[in-house]
């Protein structure tokens, strides 16, 4: 997971703004979106559905939820 991570402290400003957009638009994109948002991106859709896990689990624990949809350990 570490170099996941890493690999998206690499992304520019520009690519940031455009998933940052589309996360704000839609927490949970469909294969659509996602395509759409790659390709905008310049990444894989691959790379961008990891973007939009991870995005999602931070966002979930500042809001005070679990990481993970519908998880119930915490």
């Amino acid at each position: 997971m570490a170099s996941e991570s890493t690999d998206f402290e690499k992304l520019s400003e520009e690519q940031i703004k455009v998933l940052e957009g589309g996360f704000k638009d839609c927490k949970y994109p469909d294969g659509t979106t996602l395509m759409l948002v790659a390709a905008e991106c310049g990444l894989s859709e691959e790379d961008t559905r990891k973007w939009f896990k991870q995005r999602n689990a931070k966002w979930r624990q500042s809001e005070g939820l679990p990481a993970q949809l519908g998880s119930v350990l915490d």
